[in-house]
Order: structure tokens, then C-alpha cells, then sequence
């Protein structure tokens, strides 16, 4: 990882009004070839994604990015969904921003969780935390195909944050907690805050790729590709997983005991939903044969 050096301090002359935002899509794919297993496949997701998960989760985001929780309200629904709102604030209730020193944010992976679900797939769901001047929002959407079994679910993820508290490091919880095949990242810096002497500053950190704050373990197993727009305050990353194994992507079955023909039909299919969505591309007819 490239060594960045922190911007230097600044002495802000009020709040810090930069915004800044992280938003994610989450893409995992399955095979799931009967309705019955698309069934199962559905009932298991939403079991392990329910309101009280999903709560927890943007607990452990808001204090990992340093904000204070003032209020949760969740409800699941039937036959399936959930939504959560939490409001949340940077400083405590009784405290008010006062002119200070601001801590620059450094390129450098935030924290993982200690156990870290493995397998674990995002819901139907959608999930909003509404923060003091900032947000949280979650929503997952199941999207299947009527005659190949696959089955796509996508999660969309923003955190916005104003002030000292920011998103990023927020960012390896996530990817830990909705491990997923594709994953696609934008960050941007919106806004400008003023120093003690009234010159603007559009970043507060230094910052060249949203890969310097994604842990050395996890970067290892995507492919990433990075799209920049520096002038603007604008970083995309696009992460795909290299390690295929076949096993990983079928639901309710074992890749035994299916024939090497229909291993290889299934193998074709799951690798073109991958790459149509990592390229955001139709891939020519043939691509696969």
C-alpha cells in the first residue's frame, strides 16, 4: 500500500461542513435451479437478514464512524422485508461544535469485525438511519431469472456524513458483514469548510483510491479496477471476486451430484451474470461456449 502522508491539521473557524459520501452496490449471485429451492433460497436470506441483524449493523457502522445513536425504530414485514430507521448524531445531545483542530483522515484500512459471517447473503430488505446533518441508508433488491436459475441480489449502501466523522472508516465492517462476488464503490467529498483565516478547503484528507482504506486480506481476493476523478473529489472502485469455486454459488444442492455437462452449463451461466454486471455489459452470444 502506498505510504500517503495526512493533510495538514486545519483550525477550523466553525463546524466542518464537508459532505461526505460512500455508496455501494453488493451483488451476489446463486444458482438456485427448482421454485422450491428459490423458495428456501429467499426464506434462508430472509431469516439471516432480518430488522434486528440489520439493526446491529448500523449500530456497529455508527460506532465505528464515531457518531452517538439517538433513536431506533425497525419493523419486519410479511411475507418478507424489513426497514430501520436510526437517528444519530456526531457529538453527544448535550454537547455543542466548538472551533477546533480537525483531524485529517489517513489512508489506512478501517477496522473488520472480530467473527465475521461467511456465506452470509443480502435480504430483501431496506434500511434508512437518519443521522444529525448525515444518513444511512441500506435497501436490497432479489432479482432472478424465470428459466436459468440464477437468482441476483443486489444491496445498496450510503453513508453520508458532515463533520469529522467519515464513512470510509466504516467501509471494511460492511464489506465483512454482506460478503458479496461484485462490489461497486463511490466515494466524493462535497461541499468546502473554511480555516481560521477563511480560506475554503474542498477535502480534508488525502486520499488517492478508495483501496487504501480496504484491509490488505480482502483486496487480495477481487479483482479491483479504479475509475478517478481527482479534480472533482470523485474515487470509483469496482471489485470482483477471483476465486471461483462452483460449490459457492448453488443453493440446495451439491456440485456432485450433478453431470459434468450440467456443471458446466451452471458454471457458464454464473460466470456471464459476473461479468455482465462487473463490466455493466451485455456480453456477446458465444462469449462462454
Amino acid at each position: 500500500m502506498p505510504t500517503v502522508k495526512p493533510i495538514k491539521k486545519l483550525k477550523l473557524q466553525g463546524f466542518n461542513n464537508l459532505t461526505k459520501t460512500l455508496s455501494f452496490n453488493l451483488y451476489d449471485i446463486c444458482y438456485a435451479g427448482t421454485e422450491a429451492q428459490q423458495r428456501d433460497y429467499i426464506r434462508y436470506i430472509d431469516e439471516v437478514y432480518n430488522a434486528e441483524r440489520l439493526t446491529q449493523i448500523l449500530v456497529n457502522v455508527s460506532r465505528i464512524i464515531g457518531a452517538n445513536i439517538l433513536n431506533i425504530a425497525r419493523q419486519d414485514y410479511d411475507p418478507q422485508g424489513a426497514s430501520v430507521t436510526m437517528l444519530i448524531a456526531e457529538d453527544e445531545v448535550a454537547s455543542k461544535h466548538k472551533t477546533e483542530t480537525e483531524d485529517a483522515l489517513e489512508e489506512e484500512p478501517g477496522p473488520v469485525p472480530d467473527n465475521v459471517p461467511h456465506g452470509a447473503r443480502p435480504r430483501s430488505d431496506a434500511v434508512v438511519a437518519h443521522l444529525d446533518k448525515s444518513h444511512i441508508t441500506v435497501h436490497t433488491y432479489p432479482e432472478s431469472h424465470p428459466d436459468n436459475g440464477i437468482s441476483t441480489f443486489r444491496a445498496d449502501i450510503d453513508v453520508s456524513t458532515c463533520g469529522r466523522i467519515s464513512p470510509l472508516r466504516a467501509l471494511n465492517y460492511l464489506l465483512h458483514n454482506l460478503e458479496s462476488d461484485i462490489v461497486t464503490l463511490d466515494y466524493r467529498v462535497r461541499g468546502f469548510t473554511r480555516d481560521v483565516s477563511g480560506k475554503k478547503f474542498f477535502i480534508d484528507h488525502k486520499i488517492n483510491s478508495i483501496q487504501n482504506f480496504i484491509d490488505k486480506e480482502t483486496r487480495h481476493q477481487y479483482q479491483m479496477l479504479d475509475v478517478n476523478v481527482y479534480q472533482e473529489n470523485i474515487f470509483h472502485t469496482k471489485m470482483l471476486k477471483q476465486d471461483f469455486q462452483l460449490q459457492d454459488y448453488v443453493f440446495g444442492m451439491q456440485v456432485q451430484d450433478l453431470p459434468a455437462e450440467g456443471q458446466r452449463t451452471i458454471q457458464k451461466r454464473i460466470k456471464r451474470e459476473l461479468l455482465e454486471i462487473f463490466y455493466g455489459r451485455k456480453l456477446k452470444k458465444g462469449a462462454f461456449e
